[in-house]
């Protein structure tokens, strides 16, 4: 089955269009003024937070701008690039969800299908009636933001998945959990007959363009790898963990990042079934408060305010069991949507956020995890204020 993901590898067509409501006029000073709104929202952010470095990459109606802040090694010196090698975090669940609806996409599994089905360890377990779709939107019932310490290897975890016993009906609550959308991909893989970091990083990866994108850092890119600093400004990196490369394992530079948003806001792809498998991501299967629930995207009707971001993005969307409304049908991607992700990792902090209809997106990846407001409010307040400019930019 995995030699259906082996069509020639191909780099999604130039500029991917980003949002772009009214922007900046064009009056031959749009990098400076940007550079002065970018420059005016970021350095309090690192000043306050302690941040040794940061990327920020901007899309604005398919032109693309770079920010980079500080270093990414504090004993080398080494100063942050694009080019430069950040651990994302949960932004992973973007890309692991982009597989799992390429494998729905050529026909190798079917996200109303039984987890089971596709691991007959799991046979006579809950997951006979929990669906694909349920573990790819964190509603298979309860399992937790994180597997309990004493899962060490592959047969701990599925015995905890045999064990396991929900707390809610499937479908019926969304609590965040790297156990649900972990197997929803390590199922993904299994479907396609390949290791899962096989398939990212020697397929879905180079078809999306992305040079420098990894689950597992090449001795040859190490230099370009940032180090994360923790609370105690000790240089960290992601330890390994169970399911840790489906959950928050994608280490990218904030050009590559920037070409997934594009993508994704461009409806762009070298084939009609990536092209597919990168739309059904950004549907709606849920719907939690405000927010709307996709695979890996989480997305609010543009305009959105920042008291709505801040509502989806906060720890009680996080560590609590918040209701959920199954939309059904889907909700079909909206051009008029705010798409965003937050990820982190000990050492690490990742945001990313577009909307289409306005061809404008944003990218911030940061050496050090800090806290998840402060990036929403940064994103929100520089994307609004570019859509809010009149003019636009030179075609």
């Amino acid at each position: 089955m995995s030699k259906i993901f082996m069509a020639k590898a191909g780099i999604i067509a130039a500029s991917f269009l980003l949002f772009g409501a009214a922007t900046w006029a064009a009056d031959g000073d749009d990098r400076g003024r940007i550079e002065a709104l970018v420059n005016e929202t970021i350095e309090p952010l690192l000043a306050e937070h302690r941040i040794p470095g940061m990327a920020v990459a901007l899309s604005l109606d398919g032109r693309r701008y770079y920010f980079n802040y500080g270093v990414a090694d504090r004993e080398a010196g080494v100063k942050v690039t694009e080019d430069t090698l950040f651990e994302i975090g949960s932004v992973s669940k973007t890309f692991t969800a982009t597989l799992a609806s390429y494998a729905q996409a050529v026909g190798a599994l079917s996200f109303s299908d039984p987890a089971s089905r596709y691991l007959p360890a799991l046979a006579g377990s809950r997951f006979d009636e929990i669906s694909l779709l349920e573990l790819g939107t964190y509603t298979a019932g309860g399992l937790p933001l994180q597997f309990p310490e004493q899962v060490q290897s592959e047969e701990d975890m599925l015995d905890y998945y045999r064990h396991w016993r929900p707390d809610h009906a499937a479908g019926s609550h969304r609590l965040y959990s790297n156990p649900s959308i972990g197997l929803f991909g390590y199922l993904a893989a299994r479907s396609l007959d390949e290791p899962f970091e096989e398939l990212m990083e020697k397929q879905l990866f180079p078809r999306l363009g992305l040079s420098h994108s990894y689950l597992r850092v090449p001795a040859a890119q190490q230099p370009h790898y940032a180090w994360g600093y923790s609370k105690e400004d000790k240089p960290v990196r992601v330890n390994p963990g169970m399911l840790d490369a489906e959950a928050y394992g994608v280490k990218t530079s904030a050009a590559d990042l920037l070409t997934f948003a594009e993508a994704n806001m461009d409806d762009a792809a070298p084939d009609e079934n990536l092209r597919q498998a990168m739309a059904d991501t950004r549907a709606g299967y849920f719907r939690v408060g405000d927010m709307t629930q996709g695979l890996g995207w989480e997305s609010y009707d543009y305009p959105v305010t920042l008291e709505r971001l801040l509502a989806g993005n906060s720890t009680p969307m996080i560590l609590e069991a918040n209701e959920a409304v199954r939309l059904s049908p889907p909700l079909p991607p909206r051009k008029a949507a705010w798409f965003n992700k937050t990820g982190s990792t000990n050492g690490f902090g990742a945001y990313v956020a577009f909307v289409p209809s306005q061809r404008l997106g944003i990218v911030m990846l940061a050496n050090r995890n800090y806290p998840n407001p402060e990036r929403v409010q940064a994103a929100h307040r520089i994307l609004t204020a570019l859509a809010a400019e009149p003019g636009r930019w030179p075609g």
